[in-house]
């Protein structure tokens, strides 16, 4: 009948659609790997010492080589903060946006990075002792930021426009007392001006172990929330109509959030609109579905981070401009095109 054939044709037709929509996540999956892994080989290559593939590898792994050594201890610890903090700040994005169903949320426009900024300087300026625990004490100034934030923007309700407007605030008050706290220490103590500028050029391989362990974990716990993400999509009601804690489920994905916007600003410095960017793209290319978009977003965020520091390390040669700066100034007007764009949320 032709009922019958038309539902069969249906059928055909989503699971065509399906079969494509997973080759198109395998591909972008694929392909960005595939340009990590370069970019990574390439990252290690630009400066004035150059190692070959097959240096490199008997280097690391056969035989020591000086050469192999010296770009071990100074390029690889660069290299592997780009690549966490900018995974650990892309996932936090995705939360973020999932947590207020804002596709204008970012943690560093927010003020979240800003606060997590302040209380690491604080820390290490106060108590350089406490280093290894620098992490942990950002993660309170983030979550303060965040409540600080969720609290001046309530008014019967969250207004995304409300959210962006009062974090912006907070964003230029953390980053005041930041600058000013830089200023009153005279710009001597290193590790705050790493901070307050975003700068990883002298970062060590303690800074790497300090920041691994945290990112992995916030990373493992976005992976496990994806399931709640995809639910916060549907209205409350429904999502209450299945029996769900809403607001427990906000709860433990912000945090979750906060912890990887704020660890990594604790090693790296506040990065603005990387976690704007990568969960556009993101769903661009495998869609809103949060238990791929997540792993994703962490490789692409990985990817473009380190990208923005191998471009700081090679525009300006022999100077450098910092992989925040580079974001900045690529993520501007891709805020502004998106805030153009969305018009619920451009008020």
């Amino acid at each position: 009948s032709d009922a019958l054939q038309a539902a069969i044709n249906q059928e055909k037709k989503e699971k065509s659609y399906h079969r494509k929509k997973t080759a198109r996540i395998l591909v972008s999956f694929t392909v960005f790997l595939v340009l990590l892994v370069l970019l990574f080989l390439l990252s290690v290559n630009i400066g004035s010492l150059k190692v070959s593939f097959n240096k490199l590898f008997r280097g690391l792994f056969i035989a020591y080589d000086q050469d192999v050594a010296t770009v071990y201890d100074l390029r690889f610890p660069r290299i592997f903060i780009s690549m966490l903090a900018g995974a650990a700040v892309a996932v936090s994005g995705v939360l973020f946006q999932a947590v207020l169903r804002n596709p204008l949320a970012d943690p560093g426009i927010m003020g979240i990075s800003s606060g997590a900024g302040f209380a690491a300087v604080v820390i290490t300026a106060a108590a350089p002792t406490l280093f290894f625990f620098t992490p942990l004490f950002a993660f309170l100034g983030g979550l303060f930021a965040f409540l600080l934030v969720y609290s001046l923007s309530w008014k019967g309700g969250l207004s995304p426009l409300r959210i962006i407007l009062v974090g912006a605030a907070v964003n230029a008050m953390f980053t005041g007392l930041s600058s000013g706290f830089n200023s009153m220490s005279g710009g001597n103590l290193s590790g705050v001006a790493s901070i307050v500028n975003g700068n990883i050029t002298m970062k060590t391989w303690d800074d790497v172990k300090t920041l691994a362990p945290y990112v992995l974990i916030g990373l493992v716990l976005a992976v496990l929330l994806a399931s709640m993400c995809n639910l916060l999509a549907l209205e409350d009601k429904t999502a209450r109509g299945l029996g769900v804690n809403v607001n427990a489920m906000r709860l433990v994905i912000s945090l979750a959030a906060v912890l990887l916007a704020s660890i990594s600003t604790a090693v790296a410095g506040a990065v603005s609109f990387l976690g704007l960017i990568v969960p556009h793209i993101g769903r661009i290319l495998i869609g809103s579905n949060h238990k791929v978009l997540i792993p994703f977003s962490a490789i692409l965020g990985a990817f473009l981070f380190l990208l923005a520091d191998t471009l700081g390390r090679t525009v300006a040669a022999p100077y450098e401009i910092s992989a925040s700066v580079i974001m900045s100034i690529a993520g501007g007007p891709f805020f502004i095109i998106l805030l153009r764009r969305s018009k619920k949320y451009a008020g």
